[in-house]
């Protein structure tokens, strides 16, 4: 009779930081199982369950066997089962010994054809297994799809035997309906006998039956067995607790992440407040923040302005009516944290940023490429650049740059280097430095993921773009670009950055220009000599005034970056600008329409598809799309040096009436391109449409007279340069 399935793993705790994963995966692996031996069906209900020391999965109506069916074995031809006077064969006999079978089984044969051969079968029903019989298969298969990087070894109690899973199991319940399911894993057989809490709960508790073991966990453990269940409990007593002290929690991604990390921590949540001293407010928020979140796993609270507070909220796996020990211990934990974020903050201003520039030459970034002091001369040079062509303060751009990396070296970010530019913007703001070149050494990071902001002036935008570029292109040039998963330099990231920028705040560069100004950064002479100097400098100036000052090597790396290369660098672009028009609800054709230009100007890519998606809606856009790729197909096989079209070889009157259109439509499209007027350039092509589909009726393009035949292509290569100056209309074509 079909009953309720329950099974769990209780084990020493779990990797928070994968808890979720490993639950869900281990549910979801046993269900597929169970449904690929027909012992359930895929509709019936199931739930995952995932503490600190427990899996488990409970899944409806799983039948207690295989139900049994019918198969049909392939055995041989009919041609070779059966002599001239239809009598069984020795190739027959002997596949019917090997099946089991005997002659007398012959008249039971079916015979089907397959192809065009007849082909004898037989059928055989196939009782199958019980659930105890495959169940241990099941869990040894779900085991092995864990999503968990490696695994431990550990002996069993017998201190022979070792076995290997995420962390040592100490116990299996598997209880079908209110039977136990006699399986044995890990060295371990299953029973119908769990624990509680660690401290809280009774240490066994015995599960009369599948669908008890939720209510029991609760009831006599201590313990929220489901995942989804602790996480909104926790987050209702975070919420409120906030509320009451009039309070918020943050962002609301930031409070996402870390919710899941403490569900994954506790069994029976409880939320406590803790506070500390005012006077650590003075060190920028972003430390304290990142302190509690990252190293205690507790949540800041902010008040109306959205700034920190001095109290904060404790998760706690203990539920005690008198917290007070909770408390206080945590108090104690987090203020030495606190009071060395201070100690950094007061430290690190003590040397100014562009007193740390040179220390970077000590920071390798890539072995190959160089160390971060090159990088940062890379970078100067390319903002400043850009600067210059986008009408940001070069001089502002040029002094961002210079510092924008200067905080690696900090006591503050070598501490947490998840504050790299933030630290920059504070540091440069006690350093007297102007506002602009203070936000900019923080936001040349910017956007660090998807959907995030983009820096809010010119000056961060020149300085984000070159940084970007200048690792895209020397990753690229050294040949590890990014492949399949792998990504170690979160180029991908940067490549989404770089389009971003330039399109969503409308920057107007040229994509290749910039790519080959970058390369030519990796072995321009001047680079070096001012990264040098600038070190050399620095250094006499520290040897003058510091006893003992550690001098810096400095040697310069240099790297010819091939047009292959670069040529891999705007395809990698062009790449991942597909995926950011499609995330923005663009068709592929309109995309493709756009993209197959190679376009140089990424800013002008999102008004190009604009008005091409325009143009398709338009009557005229179906025929002209049909006649670009059909004209693009003659070109193809064409002589590319033909000369121009010559008025005077035309002698059909509808080859001449589309050539004086042209003649005439010509610095009117070019006038209109050239102003970015991309939807008055398609909607001026769409009267092509009439003079188009004539010269097709009534002209033999491939004309026997070969000056006829070469005039007309030279017509059509004139034509389908202006209907191709937005985009490649033939994408549009069905």
């Amino acid at each position: 009779m079909n009953a309720n399935l329950l099974v769990e793993l209780f084990t020493e705790e779990l990797p928070p930081n994968a808890l979720k994963k490993i639950g869900e995966t281990f549910a979801r692996e046993i269900r597929q199982g169970l449904i690929d031996l027909r012992l359930v069906t895929p509709e019936q209900r199931w739930q995952w369950f995932a503490t600190p020391r427990r899996l488990a999965i409970h899944i409806q109506h799983v039948a207690p066997q295989q139900l049994p069916r019918v198969m049909a074995e392939k055995l041989v031809p009919v041609s070779i089962a059966f002599d001239a006077d239809g009598k069984p064969t020795q190739a027959l006999l002997k596949k019917l010994q090997a099946k089991g079978l005997r002659e007398a089984d012959i008249p039971a044969l079916e015979r089907r054809v397959e192809g065009k051969t007849e082909t004898l079968f037989f059928q055989r029903t196939d009782s199958g297994f019980a659930l105890e019989q495959v169940l241990g298969d099941i869990l040894v298969d779900a085991f092995a799809k864990l999503p968990v990087p490696k695994v431990m070894n550990y002996q069993l109690a017998d201190g022979a035997t070792t076995v290997q899973f995420v962390r040592p199991v100490h116990g299996i319940v598997a209880l079908h309906g209110s039977k136990i399911v006699p399986v044995s894993a890990l060295g371990l057989k299953a029973g119908r006998i769990t624990q509680g809490h660690r401290f809280l709960g009774a240490k066994d508790i015995h599960v009369a039956t599948a669908d008890a073991y939720e209510e029991a966990l609760a009831a006599h453990g201590k313990v929220i067995a489901s995942f989804d269940d602790r996480r909104t409990v926790t987050e209702q007593q975070l919420r409120a607790k906030a509320t009451e002290l009039k309070a918020s929690l943050g962002p609301e991604a930031d409070v996402a992440l870390l919710l899941d990390e403490v569900t994954a921590l506790v069994e029976y949540p409880t939320v406590y407040v803790g506070e500390f001293e005012f006077e650590f407010l003075s060190v920028p928020q972003e430390c304290l923040i990142l302190t509690m979140r990252a190293n205690q796993k507790y949540f800041p609270l902010f008040d109306e302005f959205g700034k920190l507070t001095n109290k904060f909220l404790i998760v706690s796996n203990m539920r005690l009516e008198k917290p007070k020990n909770i408390v206080e211990g945590n108090q104690r934990v987090v203020r030495p944290r606190l009071a060395d974020a201070r100690f950094f903050f007061e430290t690190d201003k003590k040397i100014k940023l562009d007193r740390r520039v040179q220390r970077l030459a000590s920071v390798t970034y890539h072995n190959r490429i160089g160390n971060q002091l090159e990088r940062v001369e890379r970078i100067r040079k390319l903002a400043v650049a850009m600067a210059g062509l986008v009408g940001a303060d070069a001089g502002l751009t040029d002094r961002a740059a210079l510092l924008a990396k200067a905080d690696l070296v900090t006591n503050m970010v070598g501490e947490f280097p998840e504050l790299q530019g933030v630290m920059g913007h504070y540091y440069a703001l006690a350093d007297g430095e102007s506002p602009i070149v203070a936000e900019a050494v923080e936001q040349h990071y910017w956007p660090r993921f998807s959907g995030d902001k983009l820096p809010t002036n010119d000056v961060g935008a020149c300085v984000s773009l070159a940084d970007k570029l200048i690792s895209i292109v020397g990753i690229f040039g050294i040949g590890e670009a990014p492949s399949g998963e792998k990504d170690p330099y979160a180029l991908r990231r940067s490549a989404l950055g770089f389009i971003r920028i330039l399109i969503e705040r409308g920057i107007s560069l040229d994509a290749r220009q910039l790519i080959d100004q970058a390369a030519q950064l990796f072995i321009d002479p001047k680079v070096h000599e001012s990264s040098a100097n600038y070190l050399r400098q620095d250094q006499e100036q520290r040897t003058k005034h510091e006893k003992g000052a550690k001098v810096f090597a400095f040697g310069h790396v240099t790297i010819n970056i091939s047009e292959g290369a670069k040529s891999s660098v705007y395809q990698f672009i062009l790449e991942r600008l597909r995926g950011y028009l499609r995330d923005r609800q663009y068709t592929a054709n309109e995309i493709e329409a756009v993209l197959a230009l190679r376009p140089n100007r990424i800013d002008q890519v999102v008004p190009r598809i604009d008005a091409v998606r325009a143009f398709a809606a338009m009557p005229e856009a179906e025929s002209l799309a049909s006649a670009n790729k059909r004209i693009g197909n003659i070109l193809k096989k064409a002589d590319s040096s033909a000369s121009p079209a010559d008025s005077a070889l035309f002698v059909e009157p509808s080859e001449k009436a589309l050539a004086e259109r042209v003649k005439q439509i010509g610095p009117d499209v070019e006038k209109r391109f050239a102003a970015n007027d991309y939807a008055g350039t398609l909607k001026l092509l769409a009267q092509m449409k009439q003079p188009v589909d004539t010269f097709f009726n009534d002209v033999m393009v491939m004309a026997e007279d070969p000056k006829l035949r070469a005039n007309r292509i030279a017509l059509l290569r004139e034509l389908h340069g202006l209907m191709n100056r937005v985009a490649d209309i033939s994408k549009l074509a069905a």
